[in-house]
């Protein structure tokens, strides 16, 4: 491909080079971004021509109707939240539709983009106790601004000198691409940080987002000639392709050096001697030779101009040149112009002028000898200094490039907490660990600075990064006692809380030791102990919270209190204690304290989480609301993400199935960096929901799933509620063995816990799995110890789960008092508003009663078998009908072979067509039916002629009234 350059690149110095050898390259980048939403890398070395291939492709993209926006990291910037993609946004104006048209959750970028506040919607309200945007919220803003746009290309370019801010948005971005987006990211892989990846963390493309990642190498030798000749001609490029390449060694940057200096030579003997003397040069005097060259060409005044530029680094006027430079204005006026005549220098944005790529900075930079190096960073702090107001970050950069490191402290301090307040926490971050970086840094600095870079951290959005880094602090000898607590603390919470993973508690308890001096923080550790139910730690929970009242003493701190009361009522409705809701009014809901606000959420979570697995659902769902609205008001994301995630799971609970995956899908896009917290709860509905229809095998795969999170959480209920599903489908296969095996561990940790008004299901299920497996010992001990464990608890779910258990153990010996338990259970499952576990209670009265009282069986099936049908449990209501003819009672399908049916289902088929709309395998059908497998074979056959469908659409071919 031979292309000339466009008015974007070279034609700006008056020159044009060839596209030239990247065929294969520019075809895939269209494959990609022509396919959104999709996420595009673009991987190369300096010069090697990532941003011409950009341009190229944008040309013909915009042409198409498909919008490039382009942003760039810079190495040297000041402070300015998500700069680069904030920049890109600015030139989506044109692009916006109506106000009315564009989400609110956009106007989080107003304050960003002021030049098109008018064309969005207005901000949120500020959060109390910030005075920066919450990282979500500017993450969703992104996100909805590019779904009005439309198809739209959004180009980050030098992602390799990005903030963690940025990446991080970015990764989110990534993570949950709007569905025209294409995004396309450009670095260089040799200069990210060490064992960093280009967004910061791990990412695979998410199921349907596209892309690629573009790995742009060196030219080749007939490439290089290809170039020569589109600049020179024929007749001058033939003898100089083979030295051009050699010098170059394939990178386009340096073939273009050699060729402006060619072009910049008349022609005849002059350019034929400079061709003699390319094709004679050794290797690879390339770059450097070719920029020096033309620095050493420059009158003294040129020469200043470009030393100050290359020291400056960043685009700047001609009076900042002049200034730095030490020179007069109007020899400063010529030096720049003929720095822009040897192609040294051009203009980039209008008025301010920058080398023609960063390597030719490098080059000038180090062509300056180090004592004028050291005068001219000198002099580019007294100008920064004059500014207002003054840019820190550059300060910082001159200050320490000068040799003056005791200034250089106190710069980029300040210049990090500037960074801080206006909310760019990713190049505050960086500052911070620059500083931490030097051995030398004096203990009390190194105090403040370390504790800085550990508040960024926990609020990052790649949880493992920051724990990382947190343990890397930790890890400096330098650091004193109590501040390794304090960031020991922010390790222990973040990773119980953001990582579920209780390890954290190892944490919290050693930074209990560290924090002697420092009691507020070491009574939060000691609150944040109090939450742990594993490893036999369920006994200590009140006496932490004890002794974190006893250390806070007469302590003002409102919030350290308010942390405190938080746990303690969330421990009142774990355990059913009576009184716990009159306790819960005594939240100070209407506190001026941004912290205590925020305990104040946390507690309406966990009590509501809590509530939901003691039985509360009504008071669980108002307590959610609540939570909700109080946590978009403080822009606290996680808990809001947890909150709608625990609402979902009660409208499981009640029974409204339909559209469950695709609301959790939704969510999980809502909320992409909320994991593993959020995939433990997705997990547990999705694995209910795959047992119900009859998907063992799925069922068992999103159990194994969560079993790996719900082992390293804190809640012991987790643990529960999968062995209860393991046991479940054990059972359903016959594996009485298998299903017993599933909940003898969970049981020992119920009883080391001493959980009983929260069983979440294990209890009922232990007990069949028992009895099943010829273990009523096991079985009748495990009901004395739930009775014993619910005296004086109010826990309705418990109290109905033990109902349903009493029946088991009576329904061989004395099926009437079982029938009795059963109807307990039902009853109080209705009353808590549970339809699929009330159902279930309803088949156990049902088989009970069948042999003395079938009309009253048959009744009470019948209600299971509607229930089941109306959630869509369609393995649950393949049971009950096999009961209704097991137990020959009125109400079963008819026997097969009673009459023909044509091309309409039999009741046969029509439970095998149920059981294929969910998902269920022949071998699923099989069991649930116990049918052979041959037989089912035969009936999925039948179903599919009879409906005239495939395998995978019966659930659309199926009568609305099955």
């Amino acid at each position: 491909m031979t292309r000339t350059a466009g008015p974007g690149d070279v034609r700006g110095l008056g020159r044009g080079f060839a596209f030239v050898g990247r065929e294969r390259e520019l075809r895939v980048l269209f494959d990609a971004v022509r396919r959104p939403p999709a996420v595009v890398l673009v991987e190369g070395e300096a010069g090697i021509g990532k941003s011409r291939l950009l341009r190229e492709a944008a040309a013909v993209l915009t042409a198409e109707g498909r919008p490039v926006l382009t942003g760039l990291c810079h190495p040297l910037r000041e402070p300015f939240p998500y700069g680069p993609v904030v920049d890109a946004l600015r030139g989506a104006g044109p692009l916006l539709p109506p106000v009315g048209r564009i989400p609110p959750t956009a106007g989080a970028l107003a304050p960003l983009l002021p030049d098109l506040a008018d064309r969005l919607p207005p901000p949120p309200q500020g959060t109390p106790g910030e005075a920066r945007l919450h990282r979500h919220q500017i993450a969703q803003a992104v996100r909805s601004l590019l779904t009005a746009v439309g198809p739209v290309v959004l180009v980050v370019e030098d992602l390799h000198w990005a903030d963690e801010a940025t990446r991080e948005l970015l990764l989110l971005l990534a993570r949950d691409a709007p569905g025209q987006l294409s995004l396309v990211l450009t670095y260089r892989a040799e200069d990210l940080p060490a064992g960093a990846t280009v967004l910061g963390a791990a990412y695979s493309r998410p199921p349907g987002v596209g892309g690629t990642t573009v790995r742009i190498e060196r030219l080749a030798g007939r490439d290089v000639l290809e170039l020569a000749t589109a600049a020179l001609g024929r007749s001058g490029a033939a003898e100089l392709g083979d030295a051009l390449y050699t010098r170059s060694e394939g990178l386009p940057l340096v073939a273009e050096e050699d060729l402006i200096t060619l072009c910049d030579r008349a022609g005849g003997r002059e350019r034929g001697d400079l061709v003699a003397r390319l094709c004679r040069a050794a290797v690879p005097a390339g770059l450097r030779e070719a920029v020096t060259g033309r620095l050493d060409a420059l009158p003294p005044a040129g020469a200043s101009i470009v030393a100050a530029a290359a020291v400056l680094a960043v685009p700047s006027t001609e009076p900042v040149l002049a200034r730095v430079a030490g020179v007069e204005p109007s020899l400063g006026a010529e030096g720049l112009a003929a720095a822009i005549r040897a192609a040294v220098l051009r203009e980039g944005e209008p008025g301010r002028y920058v080398f023609r790529h960063v390597l030719a900075q490098q080059v000038a930079y180090r062509h300056v000898p180090a004592p004028t190096r050291t005068r001219l960073h000198e002099r580019a702090v007294e100008e920064l200094r004059s500014w207002s107001p003054p840019p820190l970050v550059q300060i910082a950069h001159h200050t320490l490039a000068a040799g003056d490191l005791a200034a250089w402290y106190e710069r980029a301090e300040e210049a990090a907490e500037e960074a801080t307040a206006l909310g760019d926490t990713g190049t505050a971050a960086t500052l911070l660990r620059r500083l931490l970086d030097r051995p030398e840094l004096d203990g009390e600095r190194r105090e403040r600075v370390a504790l800085a870079l550990a508040r960024l951290a926990v609020n990052g959005a790649d949880f493992t990064a920051s724990a990382g880094l947190l343990r890397r602090l930790l890890a400096d000898a330098h650091l004193p006692v109590p501040v390794r607590g304090e960031i020991r603390l922010a390790l222990g919470l973040l990773t119980i809380n953001q990582l579920g993973d209780r390890s954290g508690f190892g944490e919290l308890e050693e930074a209990v030791r560290e924090l002697a001096e420092r009691p507020v923080l070491a009574a939060r550790a000691m609150t944040g102990l109090a939450v742990n139910e594993r490893d036999g730690a369920t006994v200590r929970a009140r006496d932490w919270l004890d002794r974190a009242e006893r250390t806070l003493g007469g302590s003002a701190d409102e919030a350290a209190r308010a942390a405190v009361l938080a746990t303690r009522l969330s421990l009142l409705v774990r355990d059913g204690e009576p009184g716990a809701w009159e306790e819960l009014d005594r939240l100070p809901r209407g506190a001026e304290d941004g912290e205590v606000l925020r305990q104040t959420a946390r507690a309406l979570y966990n009590s509501a989480r809590m509530a939901i697995e003691t039985g509360h659902d009504r008071r669980a769902g108002r307590l959610l609301a609540e939570c909700r609205s109080l946590t978009e008001q403080l822009g606290l994301t996680s808990l809001t993400c947890f909150s709608r995630l625990a609402l979902l799971q009660l409208e499981f609970l009640a029974g409204r199935w339909t559209g469950i995956e695709e609301r959790l899908t939704g969510l999980r896009a809502e909320y992409p960096d909320m994991a593993p917290l959020f995939d433990l709860k997705e997990e547990q509905i999705l694995a209910r929901l795959a047992i119900a229809r009859g998907k063992f095998r799925q069922g068992a795969e999103h159990l194994k799933a969560a079993s790996g999170y719900a082992e390293r959480h804190a809640q012991v209920s987790d643990v529960l509620w999968v062995a209860a599903g393991l046991a479940t489908v054990r059972l359903a296969r016959q594996d009485t063995e298998g299903a017993f095996a599933a909940v003898v561990p969970a049981v020992a940790a119920l009883r080391e816990a001493g959980t009983w008004a929260r069983t979440v299901g294990l209890i009922r299920t232990a007990v069949e799995a028992a009895l099943a497996a010829g273990r009523r010992d096991f079985a009748r001990r495990l009901v004395e110890d739930a009775e014993e464990g619910l005296v004086g608890r109010v826990a309705p779910a418990g109290r109905a789960e033990l109902a349903l258990a009493r029946g088991l153990l009576l329904r061989v010996d004395a099926p009437q008092d079982a029938a009795a338990h059963f109807e307990d259970a039902r009853r109080r499952w209705q009353e808590i508003g549970r339809p699929y576990e009330s159902a279930d209670a309803a088949e156990q009265v049902g088989r009970a009663l069948a042999p003395q009282q079938p009309d009253e069986a048959s009744g009470r099936l019948a209600e299971a078998l509607d229930a089941f049908t109306d959630l869509g449990a369609t393995e649950d209501a393949a049971r009950c009908r096999r009961a209704v003819r097991d137990l020959g009672l009125a109400g079963g399908p008819e026997p097969s072979g009673h009459r023909g049916y044509g091309d309409e289902l039999s009741p046969r088929e029509r439970e095998v067509a149920g059981l294929l709309a969910g998902g269920a395998t022949n071998q699923d059908i099989a069991r649930s039916l116990v049918l052979s497998q041959r037989t089912v074979e035969k009936h999925v056959a039948q179903v599919l002629r009879k409906l005239r469908t495939t395998r995978a659409n019966v659930h659309k071919a199926l009568p609305a009234d099955r």
